[in-house]
């Protein structure tokens, strides 16, 4: 008994001192850099080692983890991180995360965790009444909308081959009938990752041109069929724009297509009165893939997918063993591919049960608010915005790609900000994504300051 005892206490110590070292780091986020000083950085090499022989002290190695760890780190939790579409993270879901972790749930079946399995379920329909979507979906919690997208495409193939008479599952894909995809010019790296782990292949999509502003032209689709799975956009990565789903959805399903939604962040616009609007007519598709660590800023890693006709989901992603027996009600593990996992819906239901309507709307509306006053601050400053700020996304030019890639540079190196690169039709721009509820005024004046002097240093 002495010697549980004694673990145990320096247990307690150990979580004490990771729960201290935790708010420490939380507390300075907003007055340190945004991107790690370089001799941080090649601190990281004290890291390697060999695999240690003996034991080591948690306590020990809590403090390595933290002096060479946290400095090292992007402050994406900070209020002036504007890049790759990065929310922070909200406190209800941090802390919420730091006592699932406690949990230590499998989030397979119910009869694992019922509190995972009843949480991720009202999550999801919280979900689906925020982003105005049919109550009667069924969905999953998965890492990210790449692996949103697959397990979406993997519902989409079942219900069309289904049709065909064909069983994908038991058969795969030698032999059975083909399948068309369509998809727009400015399609998203990650759904054609997606294409080509479904078995569909990267290259064999049909792209249909795009506008100025990388939106679908309805009056460019092809003809569709019962065997054609359709993917738009909602939210394109640079731009923020919109594919005009009001006017391609019933088009689509009048010839017996599947229309999916890549929604990785616009989707959430629905939550907003003010711009919801953007998000008309996404609510007809058949499957929609989203995060939640982007807008709602729910902590990594926390993907959604969601499909209008729930059995052909759960024929894509059950499996079956003896030891595996479902009860009554949703089993989390027959709508996701992974099987064993934590419980990712705990994060998700704080987050939105900390903010509810009015915070997850006025989330949004702030950090689009913000992303117009950048562009509008670079506007003034002489500098070309290349895309109607419709959301949170701004896209903004210093001339030619070496003088946006040098003024990139030297923003991140600067630290007050970090801003990523990108080149949207034939242009080298500066990518500034809005995503976080630590954002500020303050933070926006700053860092919009900040790039100016430095864009204007770099072309002297």
């Amino acid at each position: 008994m002495q010697t549980d005892t004694k673990t145990n206490s320096k247990g307690d110590a150990v979580l004490r001192e990771a729960a201290a070292r935790a708010i420490k780091y939380t507390a300075r986020i907003g007055d340190r850099r945004v991107a790690p000083a370089q001799k941080d950085v090649d601190c990281l090499a004290k890291l390697r080692e060999r695999f240690p022989l003996l034991p080591g002290d948690p306590m020990q190695v809590l403090e390595l983890l933290d002096e060479i760890g946290s400095p090292a780190t992007l402050a994406t939790t900070g209020g002036r991180y504007f890049g790759f579409v990065i929310g922070g993270v909200l406190p209800a879901s941090l802390a919420a995360n730091w006592l699932a972790s406690a949990w230590d749930q499998n989030a397979a079946l119910r009869v694992m965790s019922p509190v995972a399995a009843e949480l991720e379920e009202v999550a999801l329909a919280w979900v689906c009444e925020a982003l105005g979507l049919p109550a009667t979906c069924e969905g999953g919690l998965v890492t990210c909308a790449t692996t949103a997208n697959f397990t979406a495409l993997a519902a989409a193939r079942h219900s069309l081959l289904a049709r065909a008479g064909w069983n994908v599952e038991d058969d795969g894909m030698f032999g059975a009938p083909p399948i068309d995809v369509v998809v727009g010019v400015e399609v998203h790296a990650s759904l054609l990752k997606a294409l080509g782990l479904a078995g569909f292949g990267k290259s064999r999509v049909i792209r249909v041109e795009v506008d100025n502003q990388g939106r679908m032209r309805a009056d460019k689709l092809p003809r569709l069929n019962e065997r054609t799975i359709l993917c738009i956009q909602a939210g394109n990565v640079n731009t923020g724009a919109f594919d005009p789903a009001a006017e391609i959805c019933p088009r689509a399903q009048a010839q017996g297509a599947w229309v999916h939604v890549d929604g990785a962040f616009g989707l959430w616009a629905a939550a907003s009165p003010k711009y919801r609007h953007l998000t008309h007519g996404f609510e007809q598709a058949d499957s929609w893939a989203t995060d939640a660590h982007k807008w709602p800023n729910v902590n990594y890693d926390s993907g959604i997918v969601l499909v209008k006709e729930g059995m052909a989901l759960r024929a894509a992603m059950t499996m079956t063993a003896a030891y595996l027996e479902a009860g009554a009600l949703r089993e989390p593990m027959y709508h996701t591919p992974e099987a064993s996992r934590r419980a990712r819906g705990v994060e998700l239901w704080a987050a939105l049960k900390s903010m509810g309507r009015e915070g997850l709307c006025s989330l949004i509306e702030r950090t689009c608010a913000y992303a117009k006053r950048f562009a509008e601050g670079f506007r003034e400053a002489g500098f070309e915005v290349l895309n109607d700020v419709v959301i949170n996304q701004v896209l903004v030019s210093f001339g030619s790609a070496e003088a946006t890639q040098k003024v990139i540079r030297a923003v991140q190196e600067d630290g007050t900000c970090w801003c990523g690169g990108t080149a949207w039709q034939g242009k080298s721009a500066m990518r500034i994504s809005v995503s976080s509820w630590a954002t500020t005024e303050s933070d926006v004046e700053l860092s919009l300051n900040a790039i100016v002097r430095i864009a204007r240093a770099c072309l002297r």
